[in-house]
């Protein structure tokens, strides 16, 4: 061979090399692949044996070393067994997000689906939404896995309550009442799970045909893990000074029972989780990844069937940073034995051997842990070959930000915004406006996606949105950014201002306001920006729209009493379709329709201590209380708030007068009533009741739309029940229904109440009850009475 042949054959096989070497770099590995010999012969290799026979036959396998290796998110590989290393955490809490070691957009899928940030979307009311967005993402997710890009075990969704406005991760979640919280966690969950929402074994998939699952909904197989966190009453950053990572919550067993839990057990026992993320702060003087008992009623109360997760470095913050052990080696046996499974981090990789050497930490503990990790990988189709051959193995980039997804995100911010106030003012008229100022340092930002946010598939900013309505559209900042430390800039604002027929003022927070490890200390519009807004109100002989951004509740009393300011539209972070669906209701193109998921307080909430977590207000030591169900002080917006451009009429068509519980009570209970005066009982412990089941009603009610647009409507039930404890809530939502009405017509919704559930609630040891007597249930102005007796 000559010497040119031979250095181009030595070329062409560096070539073929590199390839290959990319090929395999871009595809993740698996065991169990045919004909790999290396440990198909293994029992955990073998589909047809249950997932916990193959889980335990490999942790069996394992040495103590190898074990250990397995306890943090970047678990390490098994060589000898075929076992490639795996990376745990990857998150998608409203889209495919940066976050996490476990995602990569440097590859064949650089952007991915963006829908607006969880609060926004908790405001569209809207089931059937949360768990569309919860089985689009899980598409995207699927199809990033198979070419290498994600993990398949994403800890999303955040749901605990959104206790007080200041916090900075609010955005990230459904809002502060536990029943919105609890039903968004089931939906999305079980939309992100390869789950369905009406118990048929075959669904509608984001691919555009059915997605059909060997198992049903509550079956082992998953299409994606979602984890549920933070457990439990995590909810501050950084205040004064406490931290997130030191922080004691301190909570009342009915605050607990009635608030804090009840989203994290509808995510276990209606959603199906496969994986709970304890957070860092501590319960009641103990860290929650080492509260055993909370983490175990998990497992033994509600039926939790998959892997605990600490928050990252939680392990390292029970000795670093709370001090409640004397070694790290007692912090990972704390840890281990309370429930937890895996550490984000590397604190068990380092302190795990030293804590068995020092016989602190039984390799049982362990081998616990590393059954209910590999139980839900294996429930993920990892130990059962090649994926590409499997249920999902067809997903790919033509699955990520397709049309179906992004118009998915489109009608999710549509549905979530919220017209908070409107002088008769929107929407605008297309013909006959010819000019428009748009003034805000966020307006002409690419993207507004909040904490957790990936790459988009397309940007478009606020001016661009509305520039499509007019073309004669003029800009400026007005502050140099969100922060507002200047008013140099107002002048090129007011005079834009000045020229147009109608101006748009885009003022709020971003995430220098509000973000992970960072909450506010003030609850009105950053440094200058109400100045903005006053100074170009006052300049213009005409009113404007105000656009607000961010997660968190703002103090805008102010532009609420301003006559000048005739619109006031809240957008949240809105996503990738954020600046289109804002454009399309400002100029009547959509009825918007969204309902505020949280309470907006005035400025003089900020002098309540943040760590003073009790929701029950206390006159006596001037404590007003938090949330809607127990806030007793003034707002600036109500929770459930949301204007639309049309009217309503309500109607009760059909609920029951009466309840009659004594049937139901069981045996012991109702011989011990039936023992006492029936004037004397005026209440029944839930647990006294053989079923709820057959207790359960309908309400129908008719909403007649007597405007003159269309429009959905967002229908939402609370009750007052009787005040017969200390703490009972001044009302609480029962049920949510969003519906489309037609103008002139009357839309009919069916609402199905649970009295166990709806019409309890928690006593001061933290046990739930169901007061007897009158029950009121309101729609806006519209009640109607259900009289519990026995």
């Amino acid at each position: 061979m000559s010497t040119e042949w031979r250095f181009l054959f030595i070329c062409l096989f560096l070539h073929l090399l590199l390839f290959f070497s990319i090929s395999e770099s871009t595809h993740p590995q698996f065991p169990c692949i045919t004909p790999t010999p290396t440990n198909i012969d293994y029992p955990f290799c073998n589909a047809s044996l249950s997932i916990s026979a193959r889980a335990q036959s490999l942790v069996s396998l394992l040495t103590l070393s190898e074990k250990i290796e397995q306890l943090s998110d970047q678990a390490a590989a098994v060589p000898r067994l075929g076992i490639p290393a795996y990376e745990w955490w990857s998150e998608a809490l409203h889209g495919i997000a940066i976050n996490g070691p476990g995602v990569s957009f440097n590859g064949t899928v650089s952007s991915a689906t963006s829908f607006p940030q969880v609060l926004l979307t908790a405001a569209s009311f809207n089931r059937s939404l949360w768990f569309k967005i919860g089985s689009a993402i899980a598409v995207e997710g699927r199809a990033m896995y198979n070419v290498g890009q994600a993990g398949l075990t994403f800890w999303s969704p955040n749901i605990n309550i959104f206790r007080d406005p200041r916090w900075g991760r609010g955005q990230e979640t459904p809002g502060e009442d536990p029943m919105v919280a609890s039903a968004y966690a089931v939906e999305f969950v079980r939309g992100f799970q390869g789950g369905n929402r009406k118990g048929s074994r075959e669904i509608s998939g984001a691919v555009g045909k059915k997605r059909v699952l060997r198992g049903d909904s509550d079956g082992d197989e998953l299409m994606l893990s979602a984890c549920c966190k933070h457990f439990t009453a995590y909810d501050l950053e950084k205040w004064g000074n406490f931290s997130r990572y030191s922080f004691n919550a301190v909570i009342s067993n009915q605050d607990l029972e009635d608030t804090y839990q009840p989203p994290f057990r509808s995510c276990v026992q209606q959603g199906k989780a496969s994986c709970l993320m304890c957070s860092y702060n501590s319960v009641n003087g103990v860290p929650a990844c080492a509260r055993q008992d909370l983490l175990q009623k998990a497992r033994t109360d509600w039926g939790f069937k998959g892997y605990i997760t600490s928050d990252c470095d939680a392990v390292a913050t029970v000795y670093e940073y709370q001090q409640y052990v004397n070694s790290p080696e007692d912090a990972v046996a704390d840890v281990l034995k309370a429930g937890t499974d895996i550490n984000c981090g590397t604190y068990m990789l380092r302190h795990t051997q030293s804590a068995v050497d020092q016989g602190k930490v039984k390799e049982e503990d362990i081998d616990r842990a590393l059954v209910n990790l590999f139980s839900v990988q294996m429930r993920l189709g990892l130990f059962d070959g090649d994926p590409a051959n499997g249920l999902y193995g067809n997903l790919g980039p033509k699955d990520v930000c397709t049309e179906e997804h992004k118009t998915l995100a489109l009608e999710a911010a549509r549905q979530g915004i919220v017209l908070l106030k409107n002088d008769k003012f929107l929407p605008l008229s297309k013909s006959r406006i010819s000019s428009l100022a748009i003034i805000g340092p966020l307006a002409d930002q690419p993207l507004l996606g909040g904490g957790y946010t990936g790459i988009p598939c397309k940007t478009e900013s606020l001016v661009e949105g509305l520039k499509t309505y007019v073309e004669k559209t003029s800009f400026a900042a007005g502050c140099l950014d969100v922060p507002c430390l200047s008013d140099n800039e107002f002048d090129e604002a007011v005079s834009i201002a000045r020229k147009a027929d109608v101006v748009v003022v885009v003022a709020g927070l971003d995430l220098s306001q509000e973000t992970e490890d960072h909450d506010r200390d003030s609850l009105l519009l950053p440094g200058k920006q109400m100045a903005l807004v006053s100074s170009v109100a006052s300049a213009i002989q005409k009113p404007l729209v105000l656009v607000l951004t961010g997660g968190g509740p703002l103090d805008v009393s102010f532009a609420e009493e301003d006559p000048r300011i005739a619109g006031i539209l809240w957008i949240g972070y809105p996503g990738e379709g954020g600046a289109k669906a804002l454009a399309e209701i400002i100029f009547g193109d959509y009825n918007p329709g969204g309902r505020l998921p949280m309470t907006w307080y005035p400025e003089s909430f900020t002098h309540v201590p943040m760590n003073d977590m009790n929701l029950r207000a206390d006159p006596y030591r001037g404590y007003p209380g938090r949330t809607y169900r127990f806030y007793i002080g003034r707002r600036v917006y109500g929770f459930g708030h949301g204007l639309s451009y049309t009217n309503f009429a309500y109607k009760f068509i059909s609920a029951p007068n009466k309840l009659n519980l004594l049937r139901s009570i069981n045996t012991v209970s109702s011989k011990k009533i039936l023992r006492q005066r029936r004037e004397e009982v005026n209440y029944i412990h839930i647990e006294e009741l053989d079923t709820c089941d057959s207790l359960r009603f309908h309400i129908q009610v008719s909403v007649t739309n007597v405007g003159d647009m269309d429009g959905s409507h967002v229908v939402i039930l609370f009750s007052r029940v009787p005040k017969i404890v200390k703490g009972t809530p001044e009302k609480q939502l029962i049920g949510f229904s969003r519906v489309h009405t037609v103008s002139g017509r009357s839309t009919e919704a069916r609402i199905m109440v649970d009295p166990c559930e709806h019409f309890s609630i928690a006593n001061e040891e933290g046990k739930r009850i169901m007061p007897l007597g009158d029950h009121t249930i309101m729609l806006e102005d519209v009640v109607h009475s259900v009289l519990v007796e026995i």
